[in-house]
């Protein structure tokens, strides 16, 4: 991880153990780094998992591993790799997965396709088999972890660790949700973000936990973006233990099914909030709401086309209230928008309305907002009841710079 740390950065809470998972990580030394980069979820037997991985046309070989064995919905063991995404490394990049989960549930005592595996990092270079197993091999000999350690162990540029919790009353039991979640750059997911994983001691059925995990994906990790850019890599797991001993939610008349949706939507909120307070190089934190389009759908992709704008990033980024760039993320978004009709407010302050400037409008709150590591625009379309919200960070210099020398 990097040595200078986000000023949006939040402490790492204190996250509980959850029943049925072990974790352990070790130095499998993907790059030339004095750090552990690979762990090691062992899941007891009976666990279930579910997923939501990117839709990038050029996965890497992990995403189109999990994305089959998904189809099986059970799992018992998770293996990470940071350093190497191993994306667009073609037989060889196969074959290294293949490997890690053949050694992995050689050990567990399980089918390969129960072993789940994700990579982060370079892509273009073929993850190294030599070092993925003595990796395994010493992550299966080492002492069991706590979720900092693993959250360190999954990060690449990342700034800080993340890792979030939260609960819900099912069938009259408390469940707990833990979740770890690696991301910086290359943040605009499409059905999935980043490296994120849940773990819960809920006892939920597959087709069940897939559906809350899409639904909660829908309103969080894709409602984020720090460059525009898609991940070869982006996946998201979860995975249940059955351990808290409730009776299994299968579908939304089952008892507590309402709260663990909310809790599980909750709990990756919080994880999406993180990725998007370390985007590289952030400095401010924005939130943008869109309302009065003529769909969800439509205000969520003007939402986005004003998150992913540089000439607006940038403008957060110098404290500019540059209402005209956001008038023109909207106009470029391809949905249905009157010039006319058009309003704009940057924190509490009302800057643009009906299509024109506020005559006189106190810049002095506005200023002050702009100043602030959170900052919020609003926009108003008047067109119907559409509505959306997304996150994203300021563009900087120090973004660049992390960039420009990342392989190096």
């Amino acid at each position: 991880m990097s040595t200078s740390i986000s000023p949006l950065a939040t402490p790492f809470p204190a996250l509980p153990a959850i029943r049925g998972v072990t974790l352990r990580t070790a130095r499998a030394r993907y790059k030339e780094w004095d750090r552990c980069d690979l762990t090691l979820a062992e899941l007891d037997e009976g666990t279930v998992v579910a997923g939501v991985l990117t839709q990038s046309r050029c996965p890497s070989p992990e995403v189109e591993w999990c994305r089959k064995a998904l189809v099986l919905g059970q799992a018992r063991a998770l293996v990470v790799n940071a350093g190497n995404s191993n994306a667009f490394t073609g037989n060889r990049g196969r074959a290294a997965v293949e490997a890690i989960a053949a050694r992995v549930a050689g050990h567990v005592g399980c089918q390969p396709s129960d072993v789940f595996v994700a990579s982060t990092g370079v892509i273009g270079v073929p993850l190294p088999i030599d070092k993925a197993e003595a990796g395994l091999d010493a992550a299966l000999t080492e002492t069991p972890c706590d979720w900092r350690a693993a959250a360190d162990a999954i990060g690449t540029t990342d700034t800080y660790p993340k890792g979030a919790m939260a609960s819900a009353i099912v069938d009259g039991r408390t469940v707990t949700l833990v979740g770890i979640i690696k991301g910086s750059g290359m943040i605009a997911p499409d059905m999935a973000t980043m490296l994120g994983f849940v773990f819960t001691d809920a006892a939920v059925d597959p087709a069940f936990l897939h559906d809350a995990l899409a639904a909660a994906n829908a309103q969080t990790f894709s409602c984020i973006t720090v460059d525009g850019d898609t991940s070869t890599s982006d996946t998201v797991l979860a995975f249940a233990t059955g351990k808290a001993g409730n009776a299994p939610l299968t579908d939304d008349d089952s008892v507590g099914a309402d709260s663990f949706r909310a809790a599980l939507s909750d709990l990756c909120r919080q994880l999406a909030m993180l990725v998007v307070r370390d985007g590289e190089g952030a400095q401010k934190l924005i939130e943008i709401t869109v309302e009065g389009a003529e769909s969800d759908a439509s205000a969520r992709r003007i939402a986005m086309s004003i998150a992913n704008s540089p000439l607006v990033k940038t403008a957060i980024a110098g404290e500019d209230a540059n209402w005209g760039r956001v008038v023109m993320a909207v106009g470029k978004a391809g949905e249905p928008a009157d010039r006319d009709k058009l309003s704009i407010r940057f924190g509490a302050t009302q800057v643009a309305r009906d299509g024109v400037a506020v005559e006189g409008f106190d810049e002095v709150p506005v200023a002050a907002h702009l100043k602030g590591r959170e900052v919020e625009i609003g926009v108003e379309l008047g067109l119907g009841e559409g509505r959306a919200t997304v996150w994203t960070c300021d563009l900087t210099h120090g973004y660049i710079s992390i960039n420009a020398d990342y392989r190096s």
